[in-house]
């Protein structure tokens, strides 16, 4: 039988984790087909992706009535979410075993409010790593400063972490230094580092929606060729941006410093490209699958993104190639007064608004449901 586009595109080396959870899935088998059938060998989770499957239909209802009354709607979830972490973590099992602990990860969440907030961070990531209790779960954390010395502490304790919400290069030098400096805190004590596991969740798509948005609005007031100019940059900024993000990760994880950790059992800090569904319908709808294939990468893909590429993704290594058109893309969107900066800056600070605003929908969402279910009962 001839492979599918997917298990192709994991022969690149490259790792497909699927973003998306939800109960059902993890009892019906589904999942269990998707591995088996579409390479998937690891699967992310947020609040947003929660909200959506604790709304649909009565898979968490039980779960929910045998808890005690006196829970918070966010304790609620966190129990919800560590059990729906845990069966997964135990389906993709089969995967980390396979690997060797490199690859079969499942990504839970800190809450968005903790983002800023250094020993808050620290604190509700352990928590999660010890409900969960497998060896290949892994803590998202976002990447903001106080995320980064975060980074370092537990990684130098030994917790798998997944950074999310990278948009910027010098966030992503960041965090890669946090992982190198948290395993060289734990190998000076003499502990070992080589069963720790982390990736850096570099976004993709956001930054076209900025960089067009903002183009968009300077082709309105422009004069004489300008238009056109600004047009062609179009749809160009984010798998450029990436790119030299994945050049950052070649450099940083090819140096003395590395190569001293390598010995000691290290394991490389893998890019995971995050946000690759097309937002704009004008555009190609698996381009970002499609530019960033690459070895010692991830690609976490929603369950629409994994069916297109599945049916027509083409599959060749990308990610390291035309490295020099990519920087000519982010020097000409400078050009014309864009500041990547400041789009970066904008994003990081609308992610962690839109988590937010999706983790208090989600509590508000689970008082809801929790109402509804103790009426049913009387």
């Amino acid at each position: 039988m001839s492979k599918n586009r997917l298990q192709l595109l994991h022969e690149q080396d490259q790792s497909i984790w699927l973003d998306n959870i939800d109960r059902t899935m993890l009892h019906n088998g589904d999942l269990e087909r998707r591995i088996r059938e579409d390479a998937l060998t690891g699967m992310t989770s947020n609040p947003t992706i929660f909200e959506k499957a604790l709304a649909e239909g009565p898979a968490y209802d039980d779960q929910l009535l045998a808890t005690d009354p006196g829970l918070t709607s966010a304790e609620l979830f966190e129990l919800v979410e560590t059990t729906d972490v845990q069966q997964a973590c135990d389906l993709f099992g089969g995967v980390y075993q396979a690997t060797r602990g490199g690859d079969g990860y499942v990504s839970i969440e800190v809450s968005p409010g903790v983002a800023n907030e250094f020993s808050k961070t620290v604190e509700e990531a352990m928590r999660l790593w010890k409900t969960v209790d497998r060896p290949n779960v892994m803590v998202k954390v976002p990447g903001t400063e106080q995320g980064a010395l975060a980074v370092r502490d537990l990684i130098s304790r030994g917790v798998n972490v997944n950074i999310t919400l990278l948009f910027s290069l010098a966030a992503h030098a960041s965090v890669i230094d946090a992982y190198m400096t948290g395993l060289e805190d734990r190998a000076a004590r003499g502990e070992p580092i080589d069963g720790i596991f982390s990736v850096a969740s570099f976004f993709v798509s956001r930054v076209d929606t900025e960089v067009d948005r903002r183009i968009d609005a300077m082709i309105k007031t422009a004069r004489g060729g300008d238009a056109e100019r600004f047009r062609l940059l179009k749809g160009r900024a984010a798998i450029a941006n990436a790119k030299m993000a994945y050049r950052l990760f070649t450099r940083r994880f090819s140096e003395p410093r590395w190569k001293v950790l390598v010995e000691k059992g290290g394991r490389v800090q893998q890019p995971l490209w995050a946000s690759t569904s097309v937002k704009n319908p004008e555009y190609r709808d698996v381009m970002y699958a499609e530019g960033l294939i690459g070895p010692d990468t991830i690609d976490t893909m929603p369950p629409k993104l994994i069916e297109a590429f599945r049916d027509h993704g083409v599959v060749e290594r990308t990610v390291d190639k035309r490295l020099g058109a990519a920087e000519g893309v982010i020097r000409e969107i400078e050009a014309v007064g864009i500041s990547m900066k400041d789009v970066t800056d904008t994003l990081l600070r609308e992610g962690l608004a839109s988590f937010q605003r999706s983790f208090d929908s989600l509590t508000e969402g689970i008082a809801k449901k929790m109402s509804a279910l103790a009426a049913s009962t009387k």
